[in-house]
């Protein structure tokens, strides 16, 4: 196998450098900064099929030696941090611009630009303490619900929205990079939903305490287990289908939670959030199903997370057997939280009625 250089796009900010590799399927990857040079080295799909894909890169001002790379189906993204916040006049330390190298317009700004994006960040300090003005405007306990469901419903409309615009702009290849994209958000909201067990239990909200339980640790269960220590099911479909219906359920009900904590009502969100998860939670918990099933021959093949015995007994007892296991449970589960909703749904509209009389 040959080694060529492949197509490299850069773009700067005053404290970063991005670098575009357009290697698709990358594997092996070796990525280090020596003497301020960065050396990559892998395997992948490139211009001219798959090879061996290598360069080097001698940059014009000292950067720092830790990197962030992040591999996708159609390319690696690396992030390199200057040692000095400073505007660079080009890339390289030499002045002629290497061949295979080539501005990232996408994510191109000149040095004007890029300082008006700087100042259109200050204000957010302004907006921070607004908040907290407002907060302890409805007082400690509303302020504190107030908040946590506008921060989870801004992470969950980020979701949807970034997904929905990916699917009209890439159509179904988006189904294939939906968790490298999407998975920092939702490991953040769903970690932050863990407060939603926390909370019924010492009396903060009335919902119930098993209800939440299942809902927050089945998802979680899913996210970092099926899909977070499994590299073989993060670009599979299953993903974009689960992270979907679970962003499309959420826009929905956060809001609603949000506006009940300053005793706002809005007739048509308080429809949407009692009857929109009829048909979406049911979808919901086949999808994840699907997505368990799809991981059993990976862990079984793997053999990862499987307990071992003692050799009377044999070698090992594959978790496939926990998964399997774990179907049954999160059709009792998905059941519980059906008749919980439900029941909860018909006494919502059955006091609106009897006020309405």
């Amino acid at each position: 196998m040959q080694t060529l250089t492949p197509r490299v796009f850069w773009a700067q900010r005053h404290g970063d450098v991005y670098l575009r590799v357009e290697i698709s399927d990358a594997k092996n990857l070796d990525i280090s900064i020596q003497e301020n040079i960065l050396h990559f080295r892998g395997q992948g799909h490139g211009a001219k099929g798959e090879n061996e894909y290598e360069f080097n890169l001698e940059f014009l001002k000292p950067v720092k030696s830790e990197i962030k790379h992040k591999s996708t189906q159609r390319q690696v993204n690396i992030t390199v941090r200057k040692l000095e916040r400073c505007w660079w006049g080009r890339l390289t330390m030499q002045e002629r611009k290497p061949g295979f190298l080539a501005p990232d317009f996408d994510r191109w700004l000149d040095e004007s630009d890029a300082e008006m994006e700087l100042k259109k960040v200050r204000p957010t300090a302004k907006i921070s303490n607004a908040l907290f003005s407002f907060v302890g405007y409805l007082g400690l306990k509303k302020g504190y619900l107030f908040t946590y469901n506008l921060v989870q419903f801004l992470g969950f409309s980020w979701v949807f929205v970034n997904m929905t615009v990916r699917l009209f702009i890439l159509g179904q290849d988006s189904f294939y990079d939906t968790f490298h994209t999407i998975a920092d958000v939702m490991y953040f909201c769903q970690m932050l939903a863990i407060v939603e067990m926390i909370n019924p239990a010492v009396g903060l909200v009335r919902t119930g305490l098993i209800p939440a339980f299942i809902q927050v640790m089945g998802r979680n269960f899913i996210l970092f287990v099926i899909f977070g220590s499994l590299d073989d099911m993060q670009n599979k479909p299953v993903v974009f289908f689960v992270f979907y219906l679970w962003s499309s359920i959420e826009i929905f009900r956060y809001p609603f939670y949000m506006l009940a904590c300053i005793g706002t009502e809005w007739k048509l969100l308080t429809w949407l959030r009692y009857t929109i998860w009829i048909p979406l939670y049911p979808l919901g918990i086949l999808a994840e199903a699907v997505a368990v099933i799809q991981s059993i021959p990976i862990f079984n093949e793997t053999k990862f997370l499987s307990i071992r015995l003692p050799e009377a007994l044999g070698s090992s007892l594959s978790f496939s057997y926990i998964l399997q296991l774990y179907l049954l449970l999160m059709f009792l589960g998905m059941f519980i939280n059906f008749r919980y909703l439900y029941k909860q749904r018909s006494r919502r509209f059955r006091t609106k009625k009897r006020k309405s009389n």
